[in-house]
């Protein structure tokens, strides 16, 4: 496995000073945010695409650190009812996939997407229970018509470039835990997976280690993240919450950085179940504890993360 993190926290600063600073740090991999919700600070897709000087210099840049980049990421909601948002979506997913061809990226990490209820939509509509039945009628026009359709023809476009795409398994969207997405990748192809981040399960009351279990060999990518629910307010008020992440006090989750909300024994065991599935990739950091500064969490993260990670190849067994 290979220590990393996603710069995105960093985006106020380029990306030779970010590097500079990640540099004590002794990590491996960077993940780059290439437009859409996560931005493009270091990482501008249309610039690197139509200049191989500056692809090179990137490359350079991030080699020279002793770096490979893990991933490309350009989370957003290709599938929007709002035809303009998605059209800018859809081009910046499609000119990401290119770049990440022309870098020797094989990742490309966003959101699966979530369309309206119907084609005179303009909002998103997240189905999250089965009664009454105008749910369940909404969820079917939804993968019939548009989610299943779109990912299928994305997917082959990606495969065509030898890049794989990453479904950040994300509330709000149709994928959004390990079902939705084996759903979407048995109806698009295996050129379709994961791109794990626990802190999203924990809330919902998904076990992440028995996630990996069933998710296997479509795990491309993996997000190295916590979250905390708060027990008082749950109890309370169950966990969909959408109070802002600001009012740490009065939600029923917040997002931790790791081992802040589960223990090293848990991410030791998290971390072991990757390598039984046969997962040896990059573990991103992603940094969104809002109790700590950037620099704080990440460097807690990194410290608390080597204890956990299997670094090496394994050895044969030869006591058996």
């Amino acid at each position: 496995m290979k220590l990393g993190v996603l710069t995105v926290m960093f985006g106020k600063k380029p990306l030779k000073e970010v590097l500079g600073i990640l540099r004590p740090l002794g990590l491996q991999t960077v993940e780059l945010g290439a437009g859409n919700y996560p931005g493009n600070a270091h990482c501008n897709t249309k610039a690197l695409l139509a200049s191989k000087p500056k692809r090179d210099a990137l490359l350079s840049l991030v080699k020279g650190e002793g770096l490979e980049i893990s991933a490309l990421s350009c989370h957003g909601n290709c599938l929007h009812p709002d035809k303009a948002f998605a059209k800018k979506n859809i081009e910046v997913q499609t000119d990401t996939i290119k770049l990440a061809e022309l870098l020797g990226v094989k990742v490309v990490i966003d959101f699966s997407g979530c369309p309206g209820s119907d084609e005179k939509s303009t909002k998103p509509n997240w189905v999250t229970c089965a009664w009454p039945p105008d749910y369940l009628d909404i969820l079917d026009w939804q993968w019939s018509k548009k989610v299943i359709p779109y990912w299928t023809k994305q997917a082959k476009f990606a495969a065509n470039h030898g890049v794989k795409i990453a479904f950040e398994a994300h509330p709000g969207f149709v994928v959004y835990n390990p079902e939705t997405l084996l759903k979407l990748r048995n109806a698009c192809g295996q050129n379709i997976g994961a791109n794990f981040d626990p802190s999203h399960f924990f809330w919902q009351g998904i076990e992440p280690v028995a996630a990996v279990r069933a998710l296997g060999k479509a795990i491309f990518h993996v997000h190295a993240k916590d979250s905390k629910v708060d027990l008082v307010n749950a109890s309370v008020n169950g966990v969909l919450d959408t109070k802002h992440y600001g009012d740490e006090l009065g939600r029923s989750w917040i997002f931790r950085t790791v081992g802040y909300g589960h223990s090293l024994e848990w991410w030791k065991e998290f971390m072991s179940m990757l390598r039984l599935v046969g997962y040896d990739g990059a573990i991103s950091i992603e940094h969104e504890d809002s109790l700590m500064s950037n620099m704080e969490g990440l460097k807690k993260a990194v410290a608390f993360l080597k204890e956990t990670l299997i670094f090496e190849k394994r050895t044969a067994i030869t006591w058996a």
